[in-house]
């Protein structure tokens, strides 16, 4: 990799292991890179299509926590492995050969499967998350990386500073060595803003560029040692003592086909109820912050040949409406909503999001509801509009969202909302 004209062999790595509690109940059943969003899509497909559409091709989704949901998908959604040589997306759950359990953390889960990325022979290894929504050209990234001679290369996010704690912060030098990394804390009580801009911080989104031997030794010396075997938490820390760690500014990623409205730099962590239901309000209006219809830099996921959505003497406004979904005499404003869903004569629907294959009864009101795939909500009931009586039989958060696990399964009802 020292001729720099060289095109790098990459190798991705997936973190597609996490729990999502804060996500409950919609990770009951499903791990958090498996959750839906927006429609059709599961949160995975927007890593993955980043990868996909960056050009890196070879891609190992390591996985965990209740894995069977976010396989299937896989399965369904990323069939093309193996057309072309070094072209794939492979399933990895914990070996239980290296510590014989499972993962420790997301070092450790890269640790566990040293042997692949020994096989491949890659220049560089993307470690990159699976849980968040954006759209990333990975490629001007990694050509940051080189042209900083980079060993380590961070991409880093600047956040307002009150809103930093929240976040693995990374700090900087000034001047010439402005992008290298100087500091690196995870979740800071008093976090420390980044050079020049005292109202931002530096924020880590948890996606790394890494050196094939620096990031081998990097893992044998961690694993050697009790800890936390994390990235964020041990890896990263160390080796910003000794090797040259680089921040990569993802606003500086300019992505084909985003429209002047859009939010520039667009990324979040949905990791969180309340997170999950704005990132999906950000989807919606004539100019939304988050376009999805993108065709230069598409987000790809499962095909599905529906047919179209049929409203009938239905007013529905700033909403988003998935295939074979029937909606008749219903009023929907600022909302979600998934395939293969019934809405009932004289149901109202307000800031809600609704997952596939669920059925919501005749004059039901719905107001800033997350309802999970295959629920039957039966006629007449209200939700969002009491909050002790939501409380009584359904999760409610500070903010008053009332969120429905996932119902059960229609036999019935097309297998692609499995």
């Amino acid at each position: 990799m020292n001729d720099r004209t060289h095109q790098p062999r990459v190798l991705a790595m997936i973190m597609a292991g996490g729990k999502g509690e804060r996500l409950m109940p919609l990770t009951a059943l499903r791990s958090k890179p498996a959750v839906p969003f927006a429609g059709k899509y599961r949160i995975v497909d927007f890593v993955l299509s980043n990868c996909l559409n960056s050009g890196i091709l070879s891609m190992y989704v390591l996985v965990q926590y209740r894995s069977q949901s976010l396989i299937e998908h896989l399965r369904r959604a990323w069939r093309f492995s193996g057309l072309i040589q070094d072209t794939f997306i492979t399933v990895v759950p914990p070996q239980m050969k290296a510590r014989g359990g499972w993962y420790e953390g997301t070092a450790d889960a890269v640790y566990q499967n040293l042997n692949l990325i020994r096989d491949f022979h890659p220049d560089l290894v993307a470690v990159f998350g699976a849980d968040h929504v954006y759209r990333m050209d990975i490629g001007q990234m990694i050509r940051f990386h080189l042209d900083r001679r980079a060993e380590v290369t961070v991409a880093a996010l600047p956040v307002p500073l009150h809103a930093a704690h929240g976040f693995g912060i990374v700090e900087v030098g000034r001047g010439r060595q402005e992008a290298r990394v100087t500091g690196f804390e995870e979740k800071p009580k008093q976090p420390k803003a980044m050079p020049g801009d005292p109202e931002r911080a530096y924020s880590s989104m948890g996606n790394y560029l890494f050196n094939t031997d620096v990031l081998l030794d990097a893992l044998e010396r961690d694993a050697a040692k009790p800890g936390s075997h994390d990235f964020g938490r041990a890896i990263i820390p160390r080796l910003i003592r000794t090797h040259r760690v680089m921040a990569y500014n993802f606003l500086d990623n300019a992505v084909p086909g985003l429209h002047a409205y859009e939010e520039r730099g667009y990324w979040r962590d949905v990791g969180t109820l309340e997170t999950y239901w704005q990132a999906h309000m950000d989807l919606l209006g004539e100019c939304p912050i988050f376009d999805l219809r993108n065709t230069r830099w598409p987000i790809l996921t499962d095909k599905y040949d529906g047919p179209a959505a049929s409203l009938i003497r239905t007013s529905a406004d700033d909403t988003l409406i998935e295939q074979s979904s029937r909606i008749v005499e219903a009023t929907i404003s600022r909302s979600m909503i998934g395939r293969h869903v019934t809405i009932e004569q004289g149901a109202q629907i307000e800031e809600s999001i609704i997952m596939d294959g669920a059925v919501v009864g005749a004059k039901a009101r719905l107001r800033r509801a997350i309802v999970d795939r295959f629920n039957v909500i039966p006629a007449g009931t209200e939700l969002g509009f009491d909050a002790a009586k939501d409380r009584a039989r359904y999760h409610v958060t500070k903010s008053g969202l009332v969120v429905l696990p996932r119902g059960q399964r229609d036999r019935s009802r097309p297998s692609h909302v499995g």
